[in-house]
């Protein structure tokens, strides 16, 4: 009986430690990757500025083939909008900015809006190219459960956007010159 007692306090004490320490973790987390792209970003923002064209670069529907993709009115420009349903529920994502000299930047909503989130893609002229960086920060509230999700959201979400600026890399790279000339002309085409 006593190995019981002695059981049932180790457990108790060990659920009021993780519960302590959660509420000590931080509440927000940062996920962050870049890649330099050998195209000028007028280019990149045809892949990018477009949610219809993501398909081709981000990495969800490899990792995720359940998903199905319901698009906006506007697929391009501020107000450019997708829902999408898949195994775990689904969410929305709205461009709030978009420029094809400095990236897109977007809210993005998962589990009915209990989760939310802002993330970007934003291009930087640099040597050998355009520096892009995909990155998404948010919020997990006061829950010290969702804050140790926050701790894992790097490691979760960093590959698949290293996957996806990789796919977006070659993506942007293989489009043909005369591509890359319009939109270099004209951000609109």
């Amino acid at each position: 009986m006593k190995i019981v007692k002695w059981l049932a306090i180790i457990i108790a004490v060990v659920v009021v430690m993780f519960v302590l320490i959660g509420f000590m973790l931080p509440k927000g987390y940062s996920v962050e990757r870049s890649v330099v792209i050998e195209a000028d970003p007028a280019a990149i923002h045809t892949l990018v500025g477009d949610l219809r064209a993501w398909e081709q670069w981000t990495p969800w529907l490899e990792a995720d083939p359940t998903i199905e993709t319901t698009f906006g009115e506007t697929t391009s420009g501020v107000g450019a909008s997708q829902t999408w349903t898949d195994k775990s529920g689904g969410g929305e994502l709205i461009f709030t900015q978009s420029s094809a000299d400095s990236g897109v930047i977007y809210d993005m909503s998962f589990d009915q809006g209990n989760y939310t989130s802002t993330g970007a893609v934003d291009y930087k002229l640099v040597d050998g190219g355009t520096e892009v960086t995909w990155r998404m920060t948010g919020e997990m509230g006061g829950n010290p459960i969702k804050r140790y999700f926050g701790l894992m959201m790097d490691s979760v979400v960093g590959p698949m956007f290293e996957k996806g600026l990789h796919k977006l890399k070659t993506a942007a790279e293989g489009l043909p010159p005369m591509e890359q000339e319009i939109s270099a002309v004209d951000p609109a085409a």
